[in-house]
């Protein structure tokens, strides 16, 4: 059988869905950008940070394990979700627990509320029915694109009708938990089966066995990108961490948008085609090509007309950000870049590929954060990236040499 088309249809649809969502994204953070201060963004900045790590820390697996089985997943969906509802219990109850001593790391006492509240994200997303993943192994990305985009654009619509209102960082974190309502009712609405609280040892058993090593990618992803937040937020205060954050979302939002795209459909697709070693190494090297004819023009546009880009979107008041989003343009050009091999080993089954690489750019940016933010402030932040991503590139190719070769 042939994925092509159905690949082409795929990212057809998966495009227009980022396409509409980054559209309303630029336009909601030019709106806020004109109503909050960046310090606000930063508040908001530092209670993500809190939920993305222990989401992170207790991530299971389970998609990614779903997706892989080339087998009916509908018996795995009772204990996913029962499993998911644990999990969101738990992130929230640490969340509410470590906000004080959190603040406290940031000298930010004003984050302490929105820690309190963005507590609630994890809570309500537990109960979203796992079935939805079904959309994506089965290559419905049409569906998918007409619920994501219903959530995203009832997410953006709450965020900036309260930010107009309070005008308070806590808009966003309300328009998180708005979002998340909406996508835990449509799922039961949306797709089937609908799950029941059974849970089976030995299917979590299998699941975990697999997942640990997704959970230990997604720790070392979540410190290579967000370690950097991290260390400007902690050394530079709350307004320069807005400043890099937006700079960051910008700068990455064209690029990784058309990685993100790309990988979302061939997963799924690689995973079909694993045993057929033409078709995968044909498939992958289309792949490559691709995301680099798409991203590299991207890149430079964003590099050379910085400036113009920060005025028109969020106003003279982000000026800051220039030097920065000119850094991490590159930045999000070799993660573009880099990201089509990660998709492979998912596909083939070898996440431990996936921990290992991320763990070395995680050491590169360790290494290097720390002096070049003291030195060079956000910048430096922003080159610490683009070392970590290149230290880890040659490992990056050999391992998808490696892959490849054995795929008889």
């Amino acid at each position: 059988m042939g994925y092509l088309k159905d690949t082409v249809k795929g990212i057809t649809w998966v495009g227009a869905f980022r396409g509409v969502t980054r559209l309303v994204g630029f336009v909601k953070t030019a709106i806020l950008a004109r109503i909050l201060i960046p310090a606000q963004f930063g508040l908001f900045g530092i209670a993500a940070l809190a939920l993305a790590f222990l989401e992170i820390l207790v991530e299971t697996g389970i998609n990614v394990f779903l997706i892989q089985e080339k087998d009916n997943i509908d018996e795995y969906i009772d204990t996913a979700w029962v499993v998911s509802i644990i999990r969101g219990i738990v992130i929230s109850f640490v969340i509410i627990l470590t906000a004080k001593p959190v603040s406290i790391f940031f000298k930010s006492p004003d984050s302490m509320n929105l820690l309190y509240l963005i507590a609630v994200v994890p809570f309500v997303r537990g109960f979203i029915n796992p079935s939805l993943v079904k959309l994506q192994k089965e290559l419905q990305f049409k569906k998918e694109f007409w619920l994501k985009s219903s959530i995203f654009l009832f997410d953006a619509g709450v965020t900036v009708a309260l930010a107009l209102t309070i005008r308070s960082a806590t808009s966003l974190v309300w328009g998180l938990i708005a979002g998340a309502v909406l996508e835990v009712l449509l799922s039961y609405i949306y797709v089937r089966p609908i799950p029941k609280l059974s849970f089976k040892k030995v299917k979590i058993k299998r699941i975990i066995n697999r997942g640990k090593w997704v959970t230990g990618a997604g720790i070392f992803q979540y410190l290579f990108r967000q370690g950097d937040d991290a260390v400007v937020g902690k050394i530079l205060g709350t307004s320069s961490l807005g400043l890099y954050q937006v700079a960051y979302k910008i700068s990455s939002l064209p690029i990784s948008e058309v990685a993100d795209v790309i990988a979302r459909v061939t997963f799924p697709v690689y995973t079909k085609i694993s045993k057929d070693s033409k078709r995968f190494k044909n498939a992958f090297c289309k792949t490559i090509l691709a995301v680099s004819v798409l991203v590299v023009p991207f890149g430079l546009v964003i590099f050379f007309f910085s400036r113009e880009i920060i005025l028109i979107i969020l106003g003279d008041k982000w000026l800051e950000a220039v030097p920065v989003l000119r850094v991490l343009s590159i930045y999000g050009v070799i993660r573009a870049i880099i990201n089509p091999s990660l998709t492979v080993f998912l596909a083939v089954k070898k996440q431990e590929l996936v921990t290992l690489i991320t763990f070395i750019s995680v050491l590169g940016l360790a290494v290097s954060i720390v002096p070049l933010v003291i030195k060079f402030g956000i910048v430096g932040a922003g080159i610490s990236t683009i070392i970590g991503s290149l230290i880890s590139l040659p490992f990056v190719v050999y391992f998808s040499w490696k892959v490849l070769s054995d795929i008889k």
